[in-house]
Parts: structure tokens; C-alpha cells; sequence
């Protein structure tokens, strides 16, 4: 089958820096102060970048690898649910990429580092410190990374061990065994 590039050293960059700079953020969000705070900005530039990246243009292998865009593998509900309902009959199809419910779990994790981000700068300005309800928001959504961050461990964890690849190993080289058997290479 051969190995296949799956995601280019941008994306892989993106994600290590996000995963990094979020648990960071997220262990010093109690008298963390400065690192609490940068750590928060070094998140919300990831995803800012993360999400430009996943509607930029361009398309292909290229010089750094492929690139797809959110549209190449974020479907529509009713497709990730018919796929939702296939992996719990074990019968998920293979995907090179990004599997439906991973990639809405790319989208929930990208768009609640970007309101956790926005929120907690917010917080900082004249207009917004102190203000109970941004305080609030910013709390709910730093909570919400536990259940989100272990669903994806959970996901990456079932897709590996359901189709016998290394999702980890994948992330950090950005190989991929092959392809899914219909030629899809989707994947944000």
C-alpha cells in the first residue's frame, strides 16, 4: 500500500503548539498571571492560524505537503451522523484523514481555543476587567476543554485501534499507510 503524506509540517506544527500552549494555559489558569496569559495568546494565534490554514485555497502536495481545507472533510450533520451510527455498528469506513467526527472535533477544539482566547483577552482591557459575564465565559470555556480534549484522545485512541494505524506516530511524521480504499486523501 506505500505510505501516503497526510499532513503537511504546518499543520503538525499548528497542533503541537496548540496542544502545548492550551494544557499550558489550562494548568496555569490558577496564579499562573503572565504565563496564564501568554500561554492564552499563543493558543488563540495557533487556532487564528489553524483556521486560516483549513480555508486557505491551496490544495495539493506542494512543497510542504497536502494541504485540504475544512471543506474536504467537515460534512454536513446528517453524514456524520450516518458515520457516527456506522462506527458504533463497527463498520466506519477508513478515512486517510480526517474521519467526520474527528473533523467536527477539529472545529469544536479550534473554535473553543479561539472564544477561550478572545474571551480571556477581553478580560484584560479596560472596557471588559471585571466584568462577571466575560470572567464567566472565559471559565466555561477553559472547563470545556476536559470533556472535548478526552473525547479526541478517545477518538484518536478508537480510529487507531478500529483501522490498526498510529494516529500519534501519523501526527508527528504526517504519514499515513496507503489510502481509505475509495482514493479519499481528505484530511484538515
Amino acid at each position: 500500500m506505500g505510505r501516503r503524506r497526510v499532513w503537511s509540517p504546518a499543520v503538525r506544527t499548528l497542533h503541537l503548539l496548540l496542544a502545548g500552549s492550551v494544557l499550558g494555559a489550562f494548568f496555569t489558569h490558577e496564579g499562573g498571571g503572565r504565563w496564564h496569559e501568554w500561554l492564552g495568546y499563543v493558543a488563540l494565534a495557533a487556532a487564528v492560524a489553524r483556521l486560516a490554514l483549513g480555508f486557505w485555497p491551496a490544495h495539493g502536495q506542494g512543497r510542504w505537503g497536502p494541504h485540504h481545507r475544512f471543506d474536504d472533510c467537515v460534512r454536513s450533520p446528517r453524514h456524520t451522523w450516518r458515520y457516527a451510527q456506522a462506527v458504533l455498528a463497527r463498520r466506519e469506513p477508513r478515512h486517510l484523514g480526517h474521519n467526520p467526527l474527528g473533523a467536527w472535533m477539529v472545529v469544536a477544539l479550534l473554535a473553543c481555543t479561539a472564544a477561550a482566547g478572545f474571551s480571556g483577552w477581553l478580560y484584560t482591557t479596560d472596557r471588559f476587567w471585571g466584568v462577571e459575564w466575560v470572567e464567566t465565559l472565559h471559565a466555561v470555556l477553559g472547563k470545556a476543554f476536559v470533556p472535548l480534549v478526552v473525547l479526541h484522545w478517545l477518538g484518536v485512541a478508537h480510529a487507531s485501534w478500529r483501522h490498526r494505524e498510529n494516529l500519534v506516530a501519523a501526527m508527528v511524521h504526517g504519514h499515513k499507510p496507503g489510502d481509505d480504499g475509495n482514493g479519499n486523501g481528505n484530511g484538515v
